[in-house]
């Protein structure tokens, strides 16, 4: 909005000419979804507590979790609108691509917050069923894949990090294997999200990771350059990753520990599938196993959990799955194991930045 009104008058105000770079854009829109957050989070709170919607703890999990019960949730209804609003005030919404983006993410926030609802309704930790969980998230990817599929700057081709002149093309394969990474990145920051801060550091991190591949892929010299594919219009990707940036950080203001709100499914499924989005658009669907290698870790010790306890007749690999419960179990403090999963996420997200020279 900013950009369609502000651009157009360069031409009088030659100051007004920055808004035709996408660094700035980009700039402009996280710290914008920053002071969203930073600003009506404190009203945004006493609200939730108001309408006691507040956080149902599982019966099973860690006892430390018990003083969480009733900690104001659904949270990621701020951070949706605060990334809505954003890339609507600094993105070219003459792009499609900034829609596909804007579009999955507050389908998969309408998904959590019907899940977040039932749950709170039902005072239990059983929101909708898998099935029906999955079913929906499976829909809403498939659109995004089926676009891309027919979009004529695209094609089914994959693009492996560390791997240059090796473009595999899956064709109309590409549809469900979009599905998978969409609906993967979801159900593993989904799961991520368990402790304060934990799942909002690392989609902050992975999230600036691609706001630089977004920019790189938009831009044909520098992508040709550093031997990514390049996809037009992909720039405009960047500022939508932008916000991702700053709402995350806006969010942690409030949900480092002890956590003052919680984002809920609302806010985890969003930025799961966000990511997943955007991995797909920019073509590098293999780095977000890398520089979110904080989520995949943590699908990884729920699948090894239950494989090995159905597998060994009743015995475990961890003390708690998913991995973030295994240290807690172990007698670590909260911050100390957020802190850490942070740590790994950031040399994670260097490796993957790497990877732009390493072709």
């Amino acid at each position: 909005m900013l950009y369609h009104l502000l651009y157009p008058l360069h031409d009088q105000f030659s100051g007004l000419n920055v808004f035709r770079y996408i660094t700035f854009r980009s700039i402009g829109s996280a710290v914008t979804a920053f002071l969203i957050l930073f600003l009506l989070g404190p009203m945004f709170i006493r609200w939730l507590k108001q309408q006691q919607i507040g956080q149902v703890i599982r019966s099973d999990g860690p006892e430390t979790h018990l003083s969480k019960k009733g900690v104001p949730t659904m949270g990621g209804i701020l951070i949706l609108a605060a990334i809505s609003l954003s890339t609507l005030l600094w993105a070219d919404l003459t792009n499609g691509l900034v829609w596909v983006c804007l579009g999955i993410t507050l389908f998969y926030g309408m998904i959590g917050s019907v899940d977040d609802w039932k749950k709170i309704k039902k005072r239990n930790a059983k929101g909708l069923s898998a099935r029906e969980k999955l079913f929906l998230q499976v829909t809403g990817a498939s659109m995004v894949g089926l676009y891309l599929i027919l979009h004529p700057v695209y094609d089914g081709t994959l693009s492996l990090p560390f791997i240059k002149g090796f473009q595999p093309d899956l064709g109309w394969w590409y549809i469900p294997f979009a599905v998978a990474v969409i609906v993967g990145a979801s159900n593993a920051v989904n799961l991520t999200d368990g402790l304060d801060g934990l799942a909002a550091g690392p989609v902050m991190i992975t999230g600036a990771v691609y706001l630089i591949f977004s920019y790189a892929a938009g831009n044909v010299i520098v992508a040709n350059y550093l031997q990514i594919p390049p996809v037009q219009g992909a720039g405009e990707v960047a500022v939508f990753c932008g916000t991702i940036v700053g709402a995350c950080l806006g969010f942690l203001w409030f949900n480092t520990y002890p956590a003052q709100i919680f984002m809920g499914d609302v806010g985890s499924l969003a930025l799961g599938g966000a990511l997943g989005a955007v991995s797909i658009i920019i073509k590098q669907e293999f780095l977000l196993a890398i520089a979110g290698g904080v989520f995949v870790m943590e699908v990884l010790s729920v699948m090894l959990q239950v494989g090995y306890f159905k597998m060994s007749g009743g015995k475990r690999i961890f003390l708690m799955a998913p991995f973030h419960h295994h240290f807690e179990k172990k007698g670590l403090a909260e911050p100390k194991i957020v802190i850490r999963f942070w740590i790994v996420s950031i040399i994670l997200s260097l490796i993957a930045l790497a990877t732009l020279k390493l072709r």
